[in-house]
């Protein structure tokens, strides 16, 4: 929830700092608010809290009240990110997960919103875009930003088979607070090594920084993952960035539980030019 401060960097953005003290105060009323017993699961706790650990969380929810009102920010300064969303192709998930992965059970449920600055925008549309792969022509390249997300073969762009990805030049360094893509809804696949990093380098070789890695078999090289396979769905994978400050995004993909090609059929950068 609150932005992490990488070895790499040597201090918080002003827009991290602001983002972290508003989620901070947003949580601190949801404690103080809603009842300590409703919220446990919220906050990670999985057995019932004594009187005094009680007492604590209490005291550290009105001085995160107080922190907000100090600092003059407030959880209503975020605004819930509402993507256009493709129409679903198909309903439920297998009961059994595909053999060999590690894939988070779905909840059956729509996604929370994620809560960001009101004033960001989709920057992929502007962006450029290349890939890893030399025999993708531009114009199957265009389809990944020209908003058509729809589980359908002319929307969705292939690319060959193994370790492959996509980049966004935005142009300048910018704030990042959301990566969402699909790589192909049209059943419920599982995409193997999917991976999100972002630098400042074209190159990926200094000055990266991961967002998501589920790739546990390190096929892409760019670490071993630690996040959990999912199923693809109309709602695309929504990557929290916390207002990371870059010019370059990647999204790396090996293949699916499909097909050993790489599909793609939207991105979107949820940002804004760096302060």
């Amino acid at each position: 929830m609150i932005p992490d401060r990488t070895a790499s960097s040597k201090c918080w953005s002003r827009a991290q700092v602001w983002l972290a003290i508003s989620r901070l105060v947003s949580l601190g009323r949801r404690f103080y608010c809603s009842g300590m017993t409703r919220n446990l699961k919220y906050f990670g706790f999985r057995t019932a809290l004594n009187s005094r650990q009680r007492s604590v969380l209490r005291r550290l929810a009105c001085a995160l009240l107080i922190l907000g009102s100090v600092s003059g920010i407030r959880a209503e300064d975020l605004v819930p990110l509402t993507p256009k969303l493709p129409a679903p192709a198909f309903a439920g998930t297998p009961k059994d997960a595909p053999e060999g992965t590690d894939v988070e059970a779905p909840t059956g449920k729509p996604r929370a919103p994620l809560m960001v600055p009101k004033d960001v925008k989709n920057l992929a549309p502007g962006s450029k875009v290349t890939t890893s792969d030399a025999n993708a022509t531009p114009a199957a390249i265009g389809k990944i930003t020209d908003g058509d997300k729809e589980a359908v073969d002319t929307s969705i762009v292939l690319l060959r088979k193994g370790t492959q990805y996509v980049q966004f030049d935005l142009g300048a360094p910018s704030e990042i607070f959301a990566v969402l893509f699909w790589h192909a809804h049209d059943s419920p696949k599982v995409y193997r090594g999917v991976v999100v990093q972002v630098s400042d380098d074209p190159s990926f070789a200094q000055d990266v920084k991961t967002l998501f890695n589920n790739d546990k078999a390190n096929t892409s090289g760019r670490g071993v993952g630690t996040d959990r396979e999912y199923y693809e769905s109309n709602e695309g994978k929504l990557v929290d960035a916390k207002g990371v400050k870059a010019r370059y995004v990647r999204l790396y993909s090996h293949g699916s539980t499909d097909s050993a090609l790489n599909e793609y059929t939207e991105v979107e950068i949820y940002g804004r030019p760096a302060k």
